[in-house]
């Protein structure tokens, strides 16, 4: 009888802490790079915790983005985690979670209410964008010693993180220290090949750069493709991106790519996944996580790649 009650115990140990919390994703984008690193991120995180995740893609589409909430909501998880769509359109997604009484974590994007007031179990999960643009920036205002002329590629105009880093780049370019003249400032949506095709229209158009300012890398990485198949010199042109993605530093190492800045998805998945777990427990948690940016050039990349 005792060999019995010790295996029961032991049996007991064995099973994960959280082996019966769900949590419920719903991702902007399966498509997006930066975004299958984070995913990723919670993923693993989820897996060591035994918990089960569940995760689903938006496409894009807010109206989407809100009926899988819904849909998460009717079937009873513990915790929701949202990478919005549109952070303007974030108020229905949290008093669905907030009138159901979900934890929710707003994870890399934040929402609208972050600066009206979030309701209790709910909480944003990212990196300070006033640091991204403005470490970017400060980079290559060095690279060009003070002065120059520049293109900046942006994000979607309804994404926070687009206009705070487009923002910050003004800002610092402004400096009395770092006159760098911005000619030309549009978006291409994150997006590779709509940064190559807008930078190869510039060029068509006879405007002529020191610098390429990217509001992430994929963008910067269309740039560099831009200017490679007109057969510019890479070293004449700083070109500067954002995430530290693993095409990134590939491209840094290549030396076409001159400045990123690590935005670390995977342990901003990890703290979304252990932020919803402790609130699904009862636990208190911060509105506010942070997880720092961290700036990346030649000289320090070999600590970033995987």
């Amino acid at each position: 009888m005792k060999k019995l009650l010790l295996a029961t115990v032991f049996s007991l140990l064995a099973v994960p802490a959280f082996a019966e919390t769900r949590i419920a994703v719903t991702m902007t984008s399966f498509d997006n790079p930066f975004l299958t690193i984070l995913l990723h991120g919670m993923r693993e995180d989820a897996k060591k915790k035994g918990v089960d995740l569940i995760a689903e893609d938006a496409q894009l589409d807010p109206a989407k983005q809100l009926n899988q909430v819904q849909n998460f909501v009717a079937n009873g998880v513990e915790a929701i985690i949202v990478n919005p769509v549109d952070g303007d359109s974030t108020a229905a997604i949290t008093k669905t979670a907030a009138d159901a009484n979900i934890p929710l974590i707003y994870v890399n994007h934040p929402p609208a209410e972050l600066d009206t007031g979030m309701p209790e179990k709910t909480a944003f999960v990212g990196s300070n964008e006033l640091d991204s643009g403005t470490m970017e920036a400060e980079a290559v205002c060095k690279l060009l010693g003070g002065k120059g002329k520049a293109v900046v590629l942006m994000g979607p105009l309804e994404n926070h993180a687009a206009l705070v880093r487009t923002k910050d780049v003004e800002t610092v370019f402004s400096r009395p220290d770092c006159k760098i003249e911005i000619l030309e400032k549009q978006t291409a949506n994150w997006n590779r090949t709509q940064a190559q095709d807008l930078v190869s229209s510039w060029m068509t158009a006879g405007i002529t750069f020191d610098a390429v300012v990217a509001n992430n890398d994929e963008m910067a990485i269309g740039a560099i493709q831009a200017l490679k198949a007109s057969g510019a010199n890479m070293k004449d042109v700083v070109i500067a991106g954002i995430d530290a993605t693993p095409d990134g530093l590939a491209a840094m190492k290549a030396g076409e790519l001159d400045v990123t800045v690590f935005q670390n998805a995977t342990k901003q998945g990890e703290v979304a996944v252990q932020a919803a777990i402790d609130l699904s427990n009862g636990k208190t948690v911060a509105k506010t996580l942070w997880v720092p940016f961290e700036l990346v050039t030649p000289d320090n990349m070999a600590a970033y790649a995987k």
